[in-house]
This record gives C-alpha cells, structure tokens and sequence, in this order.
C-alpha cells in the first residue's frame, strides 16, 4: 500500500456550516474510499478525471485532480491519451475544456483559440476542410466536410462571417433539389427573386430542382449547414454569377 492520503480541506473550508458534509468529505471520501486497496492511487485519480469531465466539471476541483493525477505518476503522454479516449465518449467541447486545464497542469503553454476553434467547440458536426475543390464559386473561406457518402449524401458546409456561394441552380431529369439544415451560427438562403431566409440552427430548407438561389452566412457570423442532395436522374448542379457586395448588404 502506497502512502496513506489524509484530507482536511472539509473541516478547514466548511467544518463549522456544514460539519457532516466535511465529515463525509474528509473521512469517507478521501479517508476511506481513496485508501482502499484494491485499485492503486494513480488508477484512482484517472478514473476521478474521467468521471469529473464526464459530468461536464471543468471547474477548480478538476484541476485539482488533474494535479493529484500528475503528482501520482500520471504522465503528459498518459493524461493526453486519456482525455482523447474519454472525449470520444464524453463529447469534442469537454475534451477541449480538459485539455486546456490538463495543459496548465502539465506546464505547457496554452495558445488561444482560433475564431475556427471556437466555433468549432460550439457545433456537433466537424467543420472539415477547406473546400478548395469549390472555392471559385464561393465569395470568402468556406470548408466541407463529409457526414454520409453512402445512400443519401450529406455534408457539413461551414462559411466563414461574409462567405457566400454563387448563384446556382440544381438540375435533374426526374427528383433532385437539396435540402438545407442549419447546425450552427447564423446565415441566410435567398431564392430568385425572393426576400432572404434567415437560418439559425434547426432551420431547414427545401430547394426544388430547377430555382435559382444561394445561401452562405451573416456578415458578422459563422454559418453551417447539413447539405443533402435529394436523388435524381441526371443531377448536376449550374453555378453562375456571384452575390456582389450590394446584394449582400442588404442583409444588414
């Protein structure tokens, strides 16, 4: 057994208002539970991260532990792998938020967040790459990412704030069309001859084969999108002449 582990931060913080608390905290926790033997201490402290990021607690009493986890052996390569394995389970904006605590801990330099990361923390569905294979029919940074390539085709459509795709049109003999589903930020979809459609997150869209329209963010937001291409024989899709600057002004 390795050295006993003696807690008095209970007493010392809520001794006199809440004794019982301090008591349960400092005797049985720390005292009881954290001296049995039949896992190590370092195990504990693993199992005490994962189960604190799992709960969404981010707080000081996550550093605490991630201190303790460092100071009973838990290693800067063992406490990053950690946290990836528990984040495919716990979710992508936990992980981030343990990373940049664990980070600390393990004294290495935190650098900010990117305006990408921090939208990126903010959505369920990956940004993805640069969409370059598009970018001459896009005004400003766009990134495509691929959600379902198989059956139904769908991807995730990230625009930067400004970005816009051109004008277009969706063909197809029979069937075809898309359909739009906002998963995050702010945009916009704008029919021919129509008045703009403002998405936010869950709005969604039905675009017929055969109309002329685009669809791209806010001036001052991110903006994605769920883009599915409804099956049709012959599908293709026309692109033509950018939104300008005075059509897109308008929005604001």
């Amino acid at each position: 057994m390795g050295k006993k582990i003696v807690q008095t931060a209970g007493r010392d913080q809520l001794g006199e208002f809440a004794p019982m608390f301090a008591h349960l905290n400092d005797d049985v926790l720390f005292g009881e539970v954290w001296n049995e033997e039949a896992i190590d201490t370092k195990t504990k402290c693993i199992v005490t991260v994962v189960s604190l990021m799992a709960s969404g607690i981010t707080d000081s009493s996550l550093t605490y532990h991630l201190q303790n986890a460092k100071a009973n052996g838990v290693t800067k390569e063992e406490i990053a792998a950690i946290i990836t394995h528990a984040t495919m389970y716990t979710g992508w904006p936990k992980g981030w938020a343990v990373f940049r605590l664990a980070k600390e801990v393990w004294n290495e330099e935190v650098p900010e967040l990117t305006e990408k990361d921090k939208y990126q923390n903010e959505i369920f569905f990956p940004i993805g790459a640069s969409n370059d294979a598009f970018a001459q029919y896009f005004v400003g940074q766009s990134y495509l990412a691929p959600v379902s390539v198989e059956q139904v085709p769908v991807f995730n459509v990230t625009f930067e704030p400004g970005c816009r795709n051109n004008w277009h049109i969706h063909h197809a003999d029979k069937g075809g069309g898309q359909m739009l589903i906002c998963v995050g930020g702010r945009g916009y979809y704008q029919e021919w001859g129509k008045d703009p459609v403002e998405m936010t997150p869950g709005s969604t869209v039905n675009i017929p084969e055969g109309v002329k329209h685009w669809h791209g963010a806010a001036p001052d937001s991110w903006f994605s999108h769920l883009a599915i291409e409804v099956p049709g024989e012959n599908a293709s899709s026309e692109w033509l002449e950018p939104v300008s600057d005075e059509q897109y002004g308008k929005l604001s």
